[in-house]
């Protein structure tokens, strides 16, 4: 596979915070490349950084082979940034911010064939404002493409969308990757991180803690599961502790969840314990390991909490 994006300890430090610490990875041509973590990570300064929009104190940044510090103007003619909130003249018509944007670049793409892509072709006269949150963020995306990139930057790019909305997004990113570009997505969606991503680096506190394929991160981790089931009252914490396979027990007023490494004893274990002590297995639901297990139990390892 070839390499795109190569980081060699890269560090960036603000008064005695440190928010990039030293990072080191490469990301693949034609790779979804998913970058998660608490809020104050580093993810937004290291993309930065990648960017060019930020200077690192230290280490290197190669993006299509060129070092960043050096070639950073190079570099912005080849990528495409989706931000988390872009400041587009509210009175400006689709296609004057189209225009706009495609005249900041040396090479453009067809912008017809982008607003055709993206379903943009009968707004071409309509007032950004007046569009809704799922249509602004079409229009975003589409301005991320208009200089037919090599690498797209995707900063949230299911916040505030509807399901629909986000099974679109979801699509066309995945049709972006399969034209042979790359994308970077920063993203709080677990659920997303998993669904696209072909790798995904889990920073915190400016380290990358974790990195791998979705699945190998689950499996790294034991691949537990979840068995759910509702709290009637009449369960004992201190019986279900003693459960052989069960690793974490999250116990609420209304619901118990038990992850555990090996599904089939412990369903055995449950219904045979909640036999011997006479009460009800009720509201059961069984949930694989996920993206989202993986990231709080690393988030936590490491003392910081989900935020």
């Amino acid at each position: 596979m070839t390499t795109v994006i190569q980081l060699e300890h890269v560090r960036k430090q603000y008064g005695a915070k440190v928010a990039v610490d030293g990072i080191s990875l490469q990301i693949g041509k034609g790779e979804i490349f998913g970058i998660v973590g608490p809020n104050g990570a580093g993810k937004t300064t290291l993309i930065e950084i990648i960017e060019g929009l930020r200077l690192a104190d230290s280490g290197m940044a190669l993006v299509l082979g060129m070092d960043i510090r050096k070639e950073a103007e190079a570099v912005k003619q080849r990528i495409g940034v989706l931000l988390q909130s872009t400041s587009i003249p509210g009175k400006a018509k689709v296609k004057e911010v189209l225009g706009l944007f495609a005249s900041f670049y040396d090479k453009t793409a067809d912008i017809d064939e982008i607003s055709r892509i993206f379903g943009l072709a009968d707004k071409q006269n309509v007032y950004f404002k007046s569009l809704s949150g799922g249509w602004k963020q079409r229009v975003s995306l589409a301005l991320s493409l208009i200089n037919d990139p090599d690498i797209v930057f995707l900063d949230e790019p299911s916040m505030g969308l509807d399901p629909n909305a986000r099974s679109e997004m979801w699509a066309t990113i995945q049709r972006l990757r399969d034209e042979g570009r790359t994308i970077v997505v920063t993203t709080h969606y677990m659920e997303e991180a998993e669904a696209l991503c072909d790798r995904v680096a889990i920073i915190d506190s400016g380290r990358v803690i974790a990195l791998d394929t979705p699945q190998k991160l689950i499996t790294m981790l034991g691949g537990t599961k979840g068995i759910s089931f509702s709290n009637t009252g009449s369960i004992k914490k201190e019986s279900l502790s003693v459960l052989t396979y069960v690793v974490n027990i999250e116990w609420e007023p209304a619901l118990i969840k038990l992850h555990s490494t090996d599904l089939d004893q412990t369903l055995k274990q449950l219904f045979q314990l909640a036999a011997d002590e006479n009460w009800m297995v009720r509201g059961l639901k069984l949930e694989e390991a996920s993206m989202n297990d993986v990231f709080n139990k690393l988030t936590l390892q490491q003392g910081v909490g989900v935020r």
